[in-house]
């Protein structure tokens, strides 16, 4: 079953988006309406109407009918939420929003679509062009393994499974400070998560817990683990001087100085997701191991 398109907490911040835009009953029946869903919505405040939205969104995924045809409900509620104004921008819901969606795969971008009012621009004759929010995905969503939510899934039961509670506690608490926006924190706990999910994985492969941290990634790449870091892939030193993918990775978590002009949240994004990718693939690898003895 695939997964939705989006997560509970990025709809729940959606909802909230909403609420403070639609704040007569009026004007969000409408929207409603328009939707096909009003039959499926009661409440006697704005906000229970919007929650039972969402459940209908959630729980009995019907579709809704768009200026940009029919799509799921989930999609029209968010695709709704990044289309409010700027004012609303300044508030704690839509920095969730933002937060969810790039967890989710997804970033907002501007773009220019024809005036609805079919007004004429005052420069060229032509049809008047505004400036609207759209989504955009980060990566193509026909590909096997760029889920990061999916990835989350699978880190999460495998950790569960080959109880590394440390690194899976240090995990949970990376993706809790992004979806906050707390970029440093999430940036401290990534790199935490990385250094003891490759200690611990050391130590259930033969490693003498009381080495230090980087004796246990040496041993990763040795003959006693399997290896289990593999020299062939680039992933650790080997004697043809290329660059290791596992300390290349570990200095991306641990870069000095300032970056004037890059995006903190595009950064922690990223880190976020080659983190969560890299984890799941040396906790499959993990698995089969140890299925395998």
């Amino acid at each position: 079953m695939r997964v939705p398109e989006f997560h509970t907490f990025t709809l729940a911040a959606a909802i909230e988006v909403l609420e403070r835009e639609y704040d007569t009953h009026d004007r969000l029946d409408t929207l409603i309406f328009g939707w096909g869903c009003l039959d499926y919505i009661g409440g006697s405040t704005i906000k229970r109407k919007l929650l039972e939205l969402a459940r209908v969104a959630e729980k009995l995924h019907v579709t809704a009918r768009t200026a940009s045809g029919d799509v799921p409900l989930q999609r029209a509620i968010v695709e709704e939420a990044v289309k409010v104004p700027e004012y609303h921008r300044y508030d704690p819901a839509w920095l969730k929003l933002t937060a969810g969606l790039r967890f989710d795969g997804f970033e907002i971008v501007s773009d220019r679509v024809p005036d609805p009012s079919g007004r004429q621009s005052i420069f060229d004759n032509g049809p008047r062009e505004i400036k609207v929010a759209v989504l955009r995905r980060m990566l193509p969503d026909d590909l096997p393994g760029l889920d990061f939510r999916e990835a989350e899934s699978e880190v999460d039961n495998l950790l569960l499974k080959h109880k590394l509670t440390v690194a899976a506690g240090h995990l949970n608490q990376a993706t809790s400070a992004f979806q906050r926006g707390d970029w440093a924190a999430s940036n401290a706990q990534l790199r935490t998560f990385y250094q003891d999910l490759l200690d611990r994985i050391a130590v259930k492969l033969g490693c003498d817990e009381s080495e230090p941290d980087f004796k246990k990634r040496d041993y990763l790449a040795s003959e006693g683990s399997g290896p289990f870091l593999l020299a062939h892939y680039n992933e650790w030193e080997n004697d043809r001087g290329k660059p290791a993918f596992v300390l290349g990775l570990w200095a991306r978590l641990h870069p000095e100085g300032s970056h004037p002009g890059l995006s903190e949240e595009d950064d922690c994004t990223f880190r976020l997701q080659v983190t969560l990718i890299t984890a799941r693939l040396f906790l499959r690898r993990l698995d089969q191991r140890i299925s395998a003895q």
